[in-house]
């Protein structure tokens, strides 16, 4: 059986409400690139495996010519859990930060204080 590569890739992708630029984005390519792939009738196994990865899709099950499930194991881990206690303490962490660095220009730039302009 001779499947096109890149269409199944393109049918998964839409599948799963992936965003074209998100995908493009975090495999540091253009769209236009990913776009590309989706043409190619013999898309090359590691882009196919990169594109799983992004999307978190073991690609064994349409492809059980190029990959076995073992290659897609690492997207059974569960992604990290952040606690919400931890991001606020972050979170004001960095607004206090941001708070000094504005008096600091403020200090330099000799204003003595900011207004908002409506």
């Amino acid at each position: 059986m001779n499947i096109h590569n890149g269409q199944t890739v393109k049918f998964i992708v839409y599948k799963n409400h992936y965003h074209i630029a998100e995908l493009a984005r975090n495999l540091n390519v253009t769209r236009k690139t990913v776009y590309n792939w989706f043409e190619d009738r013999y898309l090359k196994p590691a882009v196919i495996l990169n594109i799983g990865s992004v999307l978190r899709h073991d690609f064994s099950v349409e492809f059980p010519h190029y990959f076995t499930s073992h290659d897609f194991a690492v997207l059974q881990t569960p992604l990290p859990n952040v606690d919400s206690q931890e991001s606020e303490y972050y979170k004001n962490q960095y607004l206090k930060l941001l708070e000094k660095y504005n008096q600091l220009l403020l200090t330099m730039t000799g204003v003595k204080s900011l207004q908002l302009v409506k």
